[in-house]
């Protein structure tokens, strides 16, 4: 090949990013405005990833190994079952950068929420035949609150990886079962073993999504074949993970934690609940929600059933609305570009031809998801029953307050939790914390749930007697039990606290008060109800530091 040959190929290769890059940029701008609202609006990251970085923590104290169980996280720590390669990579990024932990949860969410629109718009142009109809999907994607929710916030340091190794092994499936190109089998073995690796929930969707694409482009011995491949490499490339942690815990661990989250079949109620539509919900999920229908009409009456079966499938399979709505950008980008753009040309006076009319609905979902999109992730939408999007479990009080514990604790001490802050404790206290469901589910069902309807019983108690009873029935008996004030959060549902519960807490001979800020309070256990006293210096207290002063100011 001659120097001017080359340099031609070099220009038609930059001319061709360069187109791909404009049909892409508007998903990529709108997510980074998001991204930047959503950093200025939130000083912590919105829900929980404490234990994620716990779990990080103590792979790098290991010196990079598998820890068997995590510590703090109730009475005896949680077992270690969790797909690892992403707190591997955290705490890589901790030991090389000396980055905040929460800094890390603020941050590398949205950035990966960024790059995995690069694998959805190639898998929609090429699956959607149009640059038009995937920069449209991307753009869908990109502004849906369903999806922004789960990656950007705080768990999304795992989810958002899974996402984009699942997209981006769906695209190299429709690339080896449409085209027949063999030499996309490695790069699928590759990233189904890094979505196997990293998230459960994503795995199972790639496995579902590149099954669905054998059926529909390659139904072969070779393609069959291939799929086994993929798949069966992929679990056998992952087993250093696996069969370690089975060494550890037996293969129960594995079958225990199956469905405390949903599992396999858990989409039969969104289905049912998106067929008797709720009037009375909130107008952006249901939009979400029930758009793609008109698609899935469109579709059908034109006989092409792949994206219809994919959309329904990945519901009654998951009921995730976030892989749920991600399909149905699909389907709405099809249904606006190729079916009511048409019908607006043949049935209106509107003379718009098909560029104007992807200019328009690319501005007017820009428009509309920025606006919507932008209220979401600052928290002002009432996403959860009345409670508002994206709330933040901790605060600059809670972050104080448990610098407060750390210091002026013993490393024995054991506490009691109210609120969603308890997700991030242990991680930031190094404090056992007695009661949360959080890594539980590798227990097995039972303990998941006695945990989680005892955080929620204590987490609803506005009375001392209502706290020391729960507390002695269940047969938990701290040395400390922290309290929000004001407003908090119970499995991302906010709770308005009264002064009663302090109040209540101040006057009883059982407790008193250690620490108190403007957000928090800390109580002592002092005996009672909770078992023989507890005063003086003992096991869990520091000689000292309990003479119920604020310590925190405020």
């Amino acid at each position: 090949m001659t120097e001017q040959n080359l340099a031609q190929k070099t220009t038609v290769r930059t001319q061709k990013y360069k187109r791909e890059l404009l049909w892409l940029s508007p998903a990529l701008l709108a997510t980074a405005v998001l991204f930047t609202v959503y950093l200025r609006s939130h000083p912590y990251p919105s829900f929980g990833a404490g234990l994620y970085l716990l779990v990080a923590e103590r792979i790098s104290e290991a010196g990079y190994a598998l820890p068997k169980t995590i510590p703090y996280y109730t009475d005896g720590g949680v077992p270690f079952a969790y797909p690892p390669l992403m707190f591997y990579a955290v705490a890589a990024i901790r030991d090389l950068t000396g980055l905040d932990p929460i800094t890390i949860t603020r941050v590398l969410p949205g950035l990966v929420t960024m790059l995995y629109l690069v694998p959805l718009y190639l898998l929609a142009r090429d699956l959607l035949g149009s640059r038009p109809e995937a920069a449209l999907t991307s753009l869908l994607a990109a502004v849906s609150p369903p999806v922004l929710q789960w990656h950007i916030s705080a768990g999304g340091i795992v989810r958002a990886p899974a996402f984009l190794f699942a997209l981006t092994g769906i695209y190299a499936g429709l690339r080896l079962y449409r085209d027949r190109d063999q030499r996309w089998v490695v790069p699928s073995l590759a990233l189904f073993t890094l979505t196997v690796l990293t998230h459960p929930l994503y795995t199972a969707f790639f496995a579902l999504s590149y099954f669905l694409l054998f059926l529909a482009f390659d139904r072969t011995a070779w393609g069959l074949l291939r799929g086994a491949v993929v798949g069966v490499g992929g679990i056998t490339l992952a087993a250093p993970w696996w069969i370690q942690v089975m060494s550890y815990h037996g293969v129960d661990v594995f079958t225990s934690a199956a469905g405390t989250h949903g599992g396999i079949g858990g989409g039969i109620q969104s289905l049912q609940a998106l067929v008797e539509f709720d009037v009375h919900g909130a107008l952006v999920g249901q939009l979400w929600a029930v758009v793609p229908l008109f698609g899935i009409a469109y579709l059908l009456k034109e006989r092409r059933y792949f994206l219809p079966v994919w959309f329904v499938t990945v519901m009654l399979a998951f009921g995730k609305p976030r892989l749920s709505v991600t399909v149905g950008a699909f389907i709405i980008a099809v249904f606006l570009l190729e079916g009511v753009g048409p019908w607006l040309k043949r049935e209106t006076p509107l003379a718009v031809g098909r560029r104007g009319f992807v200019t328009a609905a690319l501005v007017l979902i820009a428009t509309v998801g920025l606006a919507g999109g932008a209220m979401y992730a600052t928290g002002d939408v009432d996403a959860h029953a009345g409670s508002p999007s994206l709330p933040q479990f901790i605060t600059h009080d809670d972050v104080e307050a448990m610098e407060w514990v750390e210091t002026n604790t013993d490393p024995s001490a054991t506490f009691v939790v109210q609120g969603d802050a308890a997700e991030w404790f242990p991680q930031q206290t190094h404090r056992t914390m007695l009661v949360g469901p959080w890594g539980v589910e590798w227990k097995g069902h039972e303990p998941y749930n006695r945990q989680l309807n005892l955080f929620r019983d204590i987490s609803s108690c506005n009375s001392a007697h209502c706290m020391s009873q729960t507390l002695s029935e269940a047969g938990v008996s701290p040395d400390y039990i922290y309290l929000p004030k004001g407003t908090f959060t119970v499995r991302g549902m906010q709770y308005q606290r009264t002064s009663k519960l302090a109040m209540s807490m101040h006057l009883s001979p059982k407790y008193r008060t250690v620490f108190e800020n403007d957000g928090v309070i800390v109580f002592e256990v002092m005996g009672g109800e909770q078992g023989e006293s507890q005063t003086g210096t003992g096991p869990g207290r520091k000689s000292g530091n309990s003479d119920g002063e604020n310590s925190g100011g405020r």
